[in-house]
């Protein structure tokens, strides 16, 4: 597979931005009336970039067209109760459809909710995994009173402190494998570290999932090598685009990269790794060069990647891009 000979010229209308608001990564859902649902991170703009730890909420949107343009219609995820694990704050969505019902799979906390320059560290700390479960895109959504998936009890594991950023897939095996960004006690707090990602394994897409003690997409002498990892099951391998966070898997530097593996528990680089660098190509002919790409999610037609969808900034404007891919480069 060679997902950037596969990358496209975009079309204006393959943009989700919104001035009073930072966009954040898009993961879409077609139903059987052919609507497509996209699901999204959003935060007031005019309380900073870091408030993503506060105050982001999973909005939700839709179109005709999977590129779009698409129309904001709620917030699938709002803020709740402090008490909730998830009260102030749902991030990172990645929605799918297993079995007729859908899942929305997310990070997220709660804490003091207050907006801070830099990180808010109670916030931060607090990150877990969880899934809402519905009939339909349009909702409702059953939240859960737990994480999906909560920090071990082991001080000494890799995911003791912090667990986000989820993905999932359904194995050929029927087996589902989510994999996830940690972080671990080791390091000096608050922000701890290594960080790292791992894997877990259920037969249901609710769990309990089975942790496995490896971290993955892993490179020698980087302590916190990549993120945002986005899997799928394709003619009989996992794949996963991952954000490389600086370099260490390809002389591109920061950049989106490939990885492959036969079970979604051991992961290696793909022949061709490089999926794109920091930038677009529009189709009117502009690159527009990016200080960020990331949140990298797959909209499959038939089984096979079609749009990628990524989160975009440039100084302080964020948006989501949604990349048309042609199919001809896939090997």
């Amino acid at each position: 597979m060679n997902l950037n000979e596969m990358i496209s010229p975009v079309p204006p209308e393959a943009k989700l931005e919104d001035k009073d608001y930072y966009i954040w990564g898009g993961s879409m859902v077609r139903d059987t009336n052919g609507t497509c649902h996209l699901f999204y991170s959003r935060w007031p703009h005019n309380l900073g970039f870091e408030a993503w730890l506060t105050h982001s909420e999973i909005a939700h949107a839709t179109s005709d067209s999977p590129v779009g343009p698409y129309k904001h219609v709620e917030v699938a995820l709002p803020k709740r109760d402090a008490n909730y694990w998830d009260g102030f704050n749902t991030h990172n969505p990645t929605i799918h459809q297993f079995d007729g019902k859908y899942y929305l799979y997310y990070t997220g906390n709660t804490g003091d909710g207050k907006a801070t320059k830099g990180l808010n560290w109670i916030h931060r700390n607090n990150q877990r995994i969880g899934v809402a479960v519905a009939e339909n895109p349009d909702g409702p959504w059953k939240r859960f009173d737990q994480p999906l998936l909560d920090v071990s009890a082991d001080p000494h594991a890799h995911d003791a402190l912090v667990m986000t950023n989820p993905s999932i897939t359904q194995r050929p095996d029927g087996l589902y494998v989510l994999v996830y960004k940690c972080v671990a006690k080791k390091n000096k707090m608050p922000f701890g570290g290594p960080v790292a990602h791992m894997a877990a394994t259920s037969k249901s897409p609710t769990g309990p999932f089975t942790r496995h003690p490896n971290p993955i997409f892993t490179a020698t002498g980087a302590n916190f090598p990549a993120e945002d990892p986005y899997i799928w099951t394709q003619e009989g391998r996992l794949w996963a685009i991952v954000k490389d966070m600086h370099g260490a898997f390809t002389p591109a530097g920061r950049s989106l990269v490939l990885f492959q593996s036969p079970d979604g528990i051991d992961w290696s680089l793909a022949n061709h790794p490089l999926v794109s660098k920091l930038e677009i190509r529009w189709e009117n002919g502009d690159i527009q060069k990016l200080s960020a790409l990331e949140r990298p999610q797959l909209w499959l037609e038939n089984g096979k990647p079609s749009l990628l969808f990524c989160a975009a900034q440039q100084g302080e404007h964020t948006f989501n891009v949604h990349i048309p891919l042609k199919r001809n480069a896939e090997k």
